[in-house]
């Protein structure tokens, strides 16, 4: 799952702390004073002020918002007569800090400060930079003046094309084209008051009150309202993260879904932080229509089919509320209608994230199997290893590990001992077909690619209906994308680090595949998992290498492959491979999470029914 590391809400530093500033990316400062300036003359035609670290002294605006709260608190202030140039803003936020500024909404002021450049979760997290007014002292001239008209945030009015490219390097001293690419046009409204009519969610309400739409809504749009993040080259530049400056005692947050739609106007300053790019600060928040389709059920499988999901549980620990062992069985036996084999990934050991040297998980699965069992559901066997303490990445002291559940009822698991936390499961000869040296058994664990990530994890399953004819599952979870710099950096195209480890994740994988298909050209195997990458991403083209394995998404029609939703893209992390032998497959990735606000896991649980 990606990561979310640093903090919710960024602290903007002032002039008088000179080190504290540089530590945190603002920039440094200079003793040259700019007078008789205007906003659009501080934020310049570039990312970065051309005044950045001077003082400005008398410059002229009307306060259209207020930040009241938190340690960034503040306001923004915007000239009621724009220069006409579509590249320069004509707003500019002013950090108080922690201290709640005494200015009104409508109050002419003109402000002297110092001009600095705020990253968002610093500097070398690769973000955009925000143009603010610290140190700042203003005087009030008049009260009640009218707002600045909203710019209107739509399809005619956000380019198709999403960033410049520079070869990977920062783009803040290039001159904004706002015509056309979607980051500039963005960055060309910095602070400034901005308006969506009737704006479609595309990103479920989170924990943090926030919730993304799209200003285009026609763009890659999935069967049930989302957007489709489909190919580095288009990143979706019309989604853009709603927050609300209204106090939740006067205007509750509302609790929206993908597919929902605030009606009416939404509106407020446009700010950036680092979770989640450019961001409305909503003065004025649309009503919420309800349109979200209901979470889908999957068809049973047949007596002679054999049917394999995978699910991430999300750190699921003992010590979960019950609640969310119950949720989690319902859709396991009413959603996906009781599989017969499941991968399951991010199942914490026994103490959950206290790391106090437990590795064992089975306090874990046996309260998940009782739950299941008490939703009406079959009562399911688990295999799995446990792992070496605080050696396979995940929550410090969870131990996350992914495990096999299986249906005893419809299949037999092939137990051959041998399998531990560091030995190498291998491809042997089994009576001239292939078989495994241990089942459950972990591939290629002391390689340096899983180095702080899951091993995958091995078994030999029989479907009872079909005696002798023998499946391979192989269950993943892949390293996350944590350190990668987001869509929106300043670096475009941005960085993947994480991918050079999938990648070579996903070669062991291909590896181990090719082995038992060298031993048994038709050999049924099945590559489940959350692999945290995209179908289209280097991981996945090496874990399908050769054609040993067929990715059973780019099966679907392209508005519905998605398992996942971040900052309002819908998007490919958890996927089910095949080899060429099993032709007769029928796939399905079951929308019961990511598209909700109130979600039992961040992803969609898929299955797969094959007649081996």
């Amino acid at each position: 799952m990606p990561s979310r590391r640093t903090l919710r809400r960024p602290v903007a530093l002032t002039a008088v702390a000179a080190c504290a500033a540089l530590a945190g990316g603002l920039l440094s400062m200079q003793s040259a004073s700019a007078a008789g300036t205007r906003i659009h003359d501080i934020q310049g035609r570039t990312r970065i002020s051309p005044l950045a670290g001077k003082q400005v002294d008398g410059v002229p605006g009307t306060v259209t918002a207020i930040r009241a709260f938190g340690s960034s608190r503040g306001f923004w202030v915007q000239d009621p007569h724009p220069d006409g140039d579509p590249a320069t803003s004509e707003a500019v936020f002013v950090f108080t800090g922690k201290k709640t500024p005494e200015v009104a909404v409508g109050d002419a002021i003109t402000f002297t400060g110092t001009v600095s450049e705020y990253y968002p979760g610093g500097k070398a997290a690769g973000g955009q930079s925000v143009t603010e007014i610290t140190d700042a002292t203003w005087q009030v001239t008049a009260a009640h003046q009218p707002l600045p008209a909203p710019v209107k945030l739509n399809t005619s009015s956000i380019p198709a094309t999403y960033a410049p490219d520079a070869g990977g390097k920062s783009i803040e001293s290039l001159p904004l084209r706002p015509a056309t690419y979607a980051l500039d046009r963005l960055e060309s409204l910095e602070g400034m008051r901005v308006a969506l009519s009737n704006a479609p969610v595309v990103g479920p309400t989170n924990t943090h009150h926030e919730l993304w739409v799209t200003a285009t809504p026609g763009h890659h749009r999935t069967a049930r309202g989302g957007t489709l993040y489909g190919s580095y080259a288009d990143p979706n530049g019309g989604r853009i993260k709603v927050q609300s400056l209204i106090p939740f005692s006067q205007r509750p947050f509302p609790v929206a879904n993908v597919g929902d739609r605030l009606t009416g106007t939404t509106a407020g300053p446009l700010d950036y932080d680092n979770f989640g790019g450019y961001t409305v600060q909503a003065t004025e928040l649309g009503r919420l229509a309800a349109h979200t389709p209901a979470p889908e059920v999957t068809r049973k499988q047949t007596a002679d089919e054999l049917a394999v999901a995978t699910y991430n549980v999300e750190n699921l620990a003992p010590d979960n509320p019950q609640e969310k062992f119950d949720r989690l069985a319902k859709g396991l036996v009413h959603n996906l209608a009781a599989p017969d084999v499941i991968a399951l990934e991010e199942v914490q050991d026994d103490s959950g994230a206290k790391d106090d040297g437990t590795v064992t998980a089975g306090v874990t699965l046996k309260k998940l199997t009782d739950a299941v069992r008490a939703a009406g559901g079959p009562s399911y066997r688990w295999r799995s290893i446990d792992p070496r303490n605080d050696q396979d990445g995940g929550r410090p002291g969870g131990n996350i590990r992914v495990v096999f559940l299986f249906n005893p009822q419809r299949v037999a698991f092939t137990d051959v001992k041998g399998g531990d936390a560091t030995t190498p499961v291998k491809v042997v000869d089994d009576h001239g077909r292939a078989g495994l040296s241990a089942s459950p058994g972990r591939i290629a664990p002391g390689d340096a690619a899983w180095k702080s990530s899951r091993k995958p994890l091995v078994g030999e399953f029989t479907l009872k209906s079909r005696p002798g004819r023998r499946v391979f599952v192989i269950a993943n979870h892949f390293n996350s994308k944590g350190g990668d710099q987001g869509l929106d950096s300043r670096f475009q195209p941005p960085a993947r680090t994480s991918e050079t480890q999938r990648t070579a994740q996903a070669g062991l994988v291909n590896g181990f595949v090719k082995q038992l298909l060298a031993k048994d050209p038709k050999a049924d195997v099945v590559v489940a998992g959350d692999l945290n990458d995209y179908q289209f991403s280097p991981a996945l083209k090496t874990l399908t290498a050769g054609g040993v394995l067929t990715d059973q998404v780019t099966e679907l029609p392209p508005a519905e492959r998605y398992s996942y939703v971040y900052q309002g893209n819908s998007q490919v992390l958890d996927h089910l491979l095949t080899s060429r032998a099993l032709t007769r497959t029928d796939y399905d990735i079951v929308h019961i999470n990511a598209e909700y606000a109130d979600q039992t896991s961040d992803h969609d649980p898929q299955v797969l029914r094959i007649r081996p």
